[in-house]
Formats: structure tokens, sequence, C-alpha cells
């Protein structure tokens, strides 16, 4: 810390020392410059290519598929299914697979606390993968 004496009256000048401010704007620049990269997240996504040209191959009938439709309707290969009756019906539909994969599709507009409902359900009745159905 310097001080400059002023030659008249024998009382020294106040000067800012500014190193200190200095070294806390740099610190306060680095912890800036690491934090901002882990900020940004990234979900990747990987959809399939766009197959217009060819055919679909036909449904596997062993697949297990359940849709919920626009009005709330749940449905599992065909078959309308009562909410209350899903982990029933699909316990041995799902353990009948050797990978316990279930298929599921919902319409843009069905209610999202029964498509979450439905989707919870799945995984008690033994699903160890829901593979979500791309819809067009």
């Amino acid at each position: 810390m310097s001080f400059a004496m002023p030659s008249g009256k024998g009382q020294p000048a106040p000067q800012m020392n500014v190193t200190p401010l200095v070294d806390v704007v740099l610190v306060l620049l680095i912890i800036f410059m690491v934090v901002t990269p882990l900020l940004t997240k990234q979900f990747w996504l990987h959809l399939p290519p766009d197959q217009k040209a060819e055919t679909p191959p036909p449904p596997d009938p062993t697949n297990v598929v359940v849709k919920v439709e626009a009005d709330g309707r749940v449905v599992v290969n065909s078959h309308e299914v009562r909410l209350e009756e899903l982990i029933e019906k699909l316990r041995p539909m799902v353990s009948s697979r050797y990978d316990r994969t279930v298929f599921f599709d919902a319409a843009d507009d069905a209610p999202y606390k029964t498509t979450v409902d439905v989707m919870d359900r799945l995984r008690k009745s033994g699903a160890t993968t829901i593979a979500v159905l791309a819809g067009k």
C-alpha cells in the first residue's frame, strides 16, 4: 500500500489499492468460465430414417402394443381394457416374452394423466422396456 505525502499539511492523501479487486474479479471470471459449459444439457434423440417409400413390415402378433386413445380409452392389441384391469391383463402377456418389451403409443391429444398412469402400470406389470412408438 502506498501513501503520497502532501507537502503542506502533513496528512496522507488516500489512494485506493486495486490489486485485491482485480484478484476477486479474475477468480469470479474463472469460476463462470468453468461452470458455464456444465449448464448446457444435451438430450440425444435417435430417430429412425424416414421410410415413406417402403411399406412397413406386418406387425408381429407376439408383440404387446398398448395404446391410449384421445378420449382416454386404453387398448391392448386391438382389445379395449379398463385401466383398473390393465396390470392383470398385461402380466401374463409380458412374462411370456423373453425380452419383456411393451410397445406404447398415445394419441397426440390423449390425457396426460392417463398416459403417465398407463406407463406406470406397464412397469408394474413386469415390463422392463417400454418402447414408445413414434407417430406420423
